[in-house]
């Protein structure tokens, strides 16, 4: 349960969902953890309530991923906060669906913004704070690998991207030993898409497991990659979905 011990993290989005589990599991695993949010504050500082109570330290900083400026001041912030900045978690996300006649220029023009630029912004901010053994960890999905359902044309593009920068960087900062990988979750009981939702018959239906996964499913891959007996997993992506794209 130490083996991010004296590591500290930073995981945008990481005041709910998938976020929040995860950086409950690097503090679980010794981690101390800043987190980003956009809006809700209290659920934010809910987690980091959780965290201190795990005797780790943890921070909650305000970020609109949107904006490349505050991504930066929140890397830097991270990074000043505890003294230091090896695990980065690119979480957040912007899920727009919608047929492709109905999604407009500012539908486009925020999701790559959240879920492809400031993945791109954060890894470059934090790379003047990484050293040999860092980690930055891309939390994509399986649409981007597989879509069963319409209206997923923009969310699956974004996501997609988020492999080719996951190649190129763990290509690029091998040579450095910092890994970048990439976390496909599949359908996954989390406020903005319940388990027991209208839809859940027919996604579970998708799997080979029968069920949706836990956010706490999504964390363990990520603490996994984040561990150092990860140093040789670099430049790929993990698929977390039950079976899904399988």
């Amino acid at each position: 349960m130490n083996a991010l011990n004296s590591k500290v993290a930073l995981v945008t989005g990481g005041g709910r969902g998938i976020g929040a589990a995860v950086a409950l599991r690097l503090a679980q695993d010794g981690a101390d953890v800043v987190i980003t949010y956009q809006r809700d504050a209290q659920a934010a500082e809910n987690v980091v309530k959780q965290i201190v109570a795990l005797g780790r330290r943890a921070a909650a900083h305000r970020a609109d991923s949107a904006d490349p400026a505050e991504v930066v001041a929140a890397v830097d912030a991270a990074a000043a906060e505890f003294g230091r900045l090896d695990i980065l978690v690119n979480n957040a996300g912007e899920f727009r669906l919608g047929p492709i006649e109905e999604l407009t220029l500012a539908d486009f023009e925020q999701t790559v913004a959240v879920n492809v630029r400031a993945p791109f912004v954060a890894s470059q901010a934090a790379l003047r704070h990484l050293t040999s053994g860092g980690r930055i960890i891309m939390i994509g999905s399986n649409a981007a690998e597989r879509v069963v359902f319409p209206g997923f044309s923009l969310y699956s593009l974004s996501k997609t991207a988020l492999t080719g920068l996951t190649k190129a960087l763990g290509r690029e900062l091998g040579p450095r030993g910092i890994t970048v990988n990439l976390v496909h979750p599949g359908a996954t009981d989390t406020e903005l898409n319940p388990a027991d939702g209208p839809n859940a018959t027919v996604v579970n239906g998708f799997t080979a497991t029968g069920h949706y996964a836990d956010p706490a499913d999504i964390a363990a891959a990520v603490a996994f990659l984040a561990r150092a007996d990860s140093r040789y997993v670099t430049g790929t992506s993990i698929s977390v979905d039950g079976g899904f794209t399988s």
